[in-house]
């Protein structure tokens, strides 16, 4: 007779992966328990994916309409504590933090924060849970290790930085990548005086040039961002209320004073729970899987961003959750398919990339053809006056579509095309086809599409 234990699975962490194993779970009628430390929903829910939707909304509007001739000179002012406050309801709306879908589904909701005591057993506190299974899905937090930080200073993160309700004067931001490009454009739309410190070369160092320059090209012109490429941040002080942050440029160190310090830093995977008293192996990069997210202790899944993989998302983790669960629940071993996920930044314009970006190819030593249509060049790019952003296109010499970046209005929606036609293995030849509204900004696919028919 087999071990009795507390549940059949215990996951840990409510993120959009953990929610989604433990709610597919929860229909196999074993029981499951589900670990939460902080805010149900992750803080993809709570912290990012919605507030900054609302918030980056709200600034998008506001900074389009006084760009308008007709709203000219014109003294439109707004209420800052008021945009907060609908971030914090549209959150809650969105079932932000409540316990109760997981409840509702029969999952036993345990608050606190997990720390394995062995490949069974989990303390919570000062009470212990067993389970046959486990799933990790701890996420990540915010990575600040190379800088020095005193305890005293005070410093904004991704989590609380569109939720002040008093803009400062001037905001450093150190970091460029997707996060840090958002967060400094919400501030400079809403008349912020913005400094961004990227320790590579170029803003959005993950993506493809042509877009670090284009949104640099932006930010500079349009938004008096003044985007500083190859500068560490070393430190941080503080005197009073003024911030100083200390950092590299060069062979030479220099200084820079504000009244804001937003650290968009990156992040690090979450892996400081006893995972070694469970024997699973880990990395300072993330938990180590297999293709069926098995860790080394043969009972222990682990899914989300606490593997660390450079193209996470909530799309990803919901998508990983679910497979997982589907898995364990039927037994069934299968392989997951990451072809037409989409990586995204919601800055105005957007930003959309599907499949392989041009450094992507070159790093695989693989050959491609391209073809890039600029907004400028088409109808919506023209009613709209918009000089900045692309449609870029990469295909092999099958025309077999290998990924596509986005810059303009909508490139999310436009890059779900994209998705699709990769998903189900669509050539070019279906794209350059397909009708497009001609006064859309998706019309470019279309456009890009029949450039390389034509080679």
């Amino acid at each position: 007779m087999g071990k009795k234990y507390d549940f059949e699975y215990i996951v840990i962490g409510s993120g959009p992966a953990g929610s989604a194993a433990a709610l597919t779970l929860s229909k196999t009628k074993k029981k499951v328990a589900l670990v939460e430390g902080n805010l149900y929903g992750g803080s993809n829910l709570n912290t990012r994916d919605v507030p900054y939707s609302v918030a980056l909304d709200f600034s998008h509007t506001y900074s389009k309409v006084l760009s308008l001739p007709e709203f000219k000179n014109q003294d439109l002012s707004f209420s800052l504590p008021t945009a907060v406050s609908h971030q914090s309801k549209t959150t809650l709306d969105a079932k932000g933090n409540d316990s109760k879908p997981f409840e509702d589904a029969h999952i036993t909701c345990i608050n606190g924060y997990a720390n394995f005591l062995d490949q069974n057993t989990i303390a919570v506190g000062n009470n212990k849970y067993t389970a046959a299974t486990f799933i990790l899905a701890t996420g990540s937090r915010l990575k600040t290790l190379e800088i020095s930080i005193p305890n005293s200073i005070k410093y904004l993160t991704p989590d609380n930085a569109l939720r002040i309700r008093r803009l400062p004067k001037v905001a450093v931001i150190v970091g460029g990548g997707s996060t840090g490009c958002e967060i400094a454009e919400y501030y400079a739309e809403l008349g912020v005086k913005v400094i961004i410190l990227e320790m590579s070369s170029r803003l959005l160092p993950r993506e493809d040039k042509e877009v670090g320059e284009t949104m640099t090209e932006y930010f500079t012109k349009e938004l008096g961002i003044m985007v500083c490429p190859n500068c560490k941040v070393v430190a941080l002080e503080q005197n009073n209320d003024i911030k100083s942050v200390i950092f590299q440029n060069g062979s030479s160190e220099k200084m820079v004073r504000t009244d804001c310090v937003i650290l968009a830093t990156g992040s690090i995977p979450t892996t400081d729970y006893g995972l070694e008293n469970a024997n699973v192996k880990y990395k300072s990069a993330g938990i180590i899987v297999d293709k069926y997210f098995q860790t080394s202790a043969k009972n222990i899944y682990a899914i989300g961003d606490c593997l660390g993989e450079s193209d996470s998302s909530t799309e990803r983790a919901d998508y990983e959750g679910t497979l997982l669960a589907t898995n364990l629940a039927n037994r069934t071993k299968t392989l997951a398919n990451y072809k037409g996920f989409i990586r995204t930044t919601d800055t105005f314009p957007e930003i959309a990339v599907v499949g392989l970006n041009e450094d992507d190819l070159a790093k695989r030593d693989r050959k491609y053809l391209k073809s890039i249509i600029y907004n400028h060049e088409i109808t919506a790019g023209i009613i709209n006056q918009l000089n900045y952003g692309f449609t870029k296109l990469l295909v092999n010499k099958n025309l077999q579509i290998l990924g596509a970046t986005i810059v303009a209005p909508n490139a999310k929606l436009i890059a779900e095309e994209i998705a699709i036609a990769m998903r189900h293995n669509f050539t070019v030849l279906e794209l350059a086809g397909t009708p497009h509204p001609i006064n859309s900004y998706n019309y470019a696919v279309k456009l890009t599409a029949k450039k390389l028919l034509k080679r």
